[in-house]
């Protein structure tokens, strides 16, 4: 068990580049700052109820059929994790009504992690029961369990951005010629840079410079040092709102999940650029499936209250200690948070995955996941 967690911990090293959390390594002084961003088989089941049943079976207490007691009316208990930044900021409204008590006929743990390395173990070990993840960790989980993950909906989209400090860049054919401060090698942000820069005609090892770094801090840094006037970042959010409140010369060019969308749309191809989806153990949506329905339609609630109301979601965003208010009011219209489920988050999902496939096949997990991966109800 121990070598499997650790596989996949491995194989999904660079995942939180794109979400944006802190790594053990970060120094102290750093953390409030990075906090701003958003990244066995037998593990994932529970105690199946034999012995309870032969027991049962043994004092003639079994469920003849008649008699039957009432329903049991207790909620049924659902442990959720997510990550610091965008992938958590749509579950807020439904954590502020679960401190009340129940929702929906649930009652919630829910825990924010500042590490994907945090979440991963939880749910391999059956330590929680729902997750929210970056995309392509949901897939490297799914073929590195042999389906023990499935995914129930897509709640972030792309939150990528290239910035600049000028009024420089008006489309992705500005980008040639250009050098670009990034974070990410090796993991989503660089193959959804590729691309977008190959739909444009523009060969990524040949047309730009791509310096890439550890954090997203040091693209920032760069950018402010360099001499290069013509010298861009590519950043996610809401780590873009922090550096802007720090350097009012840094203007969002580019989104870069509109051209990924433009990118799509010419090719014919289907998905969209996504970073996070949320993900449950596949015996708990087996053992559960009225509590996993009851928490994908009180979580599309609590992502229409967000989107809906941005200065109470901003409070509540702070209040889960997730990013400061402040930054959240401002970068909360830029986080594409969205709440896909169905036949639309699979041909969504499944074009994004196919993408990233086609760049590094280690991005999720060696294969492309089955039909089995989507939870549509």
């Amino acid at each position: 068990m121990k070598k499997l967690i650790a596989f996949i911990m491995c194989a999904t090293l660079g995942v939180s580049l794109l979400t944006g959390c802190g790594t053990s390594k970060q120094p102290a002084a750093e953390k409030e700052e990075t906090a701003a961003q958003d990244n066995g088989q037998d593990a994932i089941t529970e105690a199946a109820p034999e012995e309870d049943k032969a027991a049962a079976e043994e004092t003639g207490t079994e469920d003849s059929g008649t008699d039957r007691p009432a329903e049991s009316t207790e909620a049924a208990a659902v442990r959720v994790m997510a990550l610091k930044g965008p992938t958590a900021m749509g579950l807020v409204e439904l954590m502020n009504q679960a401190e009340n008590g129940d929702v929906n006929g649930n009652g919630y743990d829910f825990t924010i992690a500042a590490s994907v390395d945090e979440v991963t173990p939880k749910l391999v070990q059956g330590e929680t029961d729902i997750a929210a993840v970056p995309a392509n960790l949901a897939s490297v989980l799914y073929n590195n369990t042999q389906g023990q993950v499935q995914v129930l909906a897509v709640n972030t989209l792309g939150v990528l951005y290239i910035v600049d400090t000028g009024d420089t860049v008006q489309t992705v054919a500005d980008l040639k010629g250009r050098t670009i401060y990034a974070s990410g090698k090796g993991a989503s942000p660089e193959y959804a840079l590729h691309y977008i820069l190959e739909a444009n005609g523009i060969d990524p090892e040949k047309d730009v410079t791509i310096e890439w770094k550890s954090e997203h801090s040091e693209c920032v840094a760069a950018l402010a040092a360099s001499d290069d006037e013509s010298a861009l970042a590519m950043l996610p959010q809401p780590f873009v709102t922090t550096a802007q409140a720090k350097n009012d010369s840094i203007r969002i060019a580019l989104d870069l999940t509109e051209e990924w969308n433009k990118a799509t749309q010419e090719k014919g191809e289907q998905g969209a650029m996504i970073t996070g989806v949320v993900v449950a153990r596949t015996e708990f949506i087996k053992s559960n499936p009225d509590a996993v329905n009851a928490f994908l339609d009180s979580y599309g609630e609590s992502v229409e209250f967000v989107n809906g109301h941005t200065d109470q979601a901003a409070e509540l965003i702070e209040k889960f200690d997730i990013v400061p208010a402040a930054v959240a009011v401002k970068a909360l219209p830029y986080c594409n948070i969205v709440f896909v489920e169905g036949e639309e988050m699979r041909d969504m999902l499944s074009g994004y995955l196919k993408v990233l496939y086609e760049q590094n096949a280690k991005a999720v997990g060696g294969e492309i996941p089955a039909d089995d991966f989507y939870y549509v109800r």
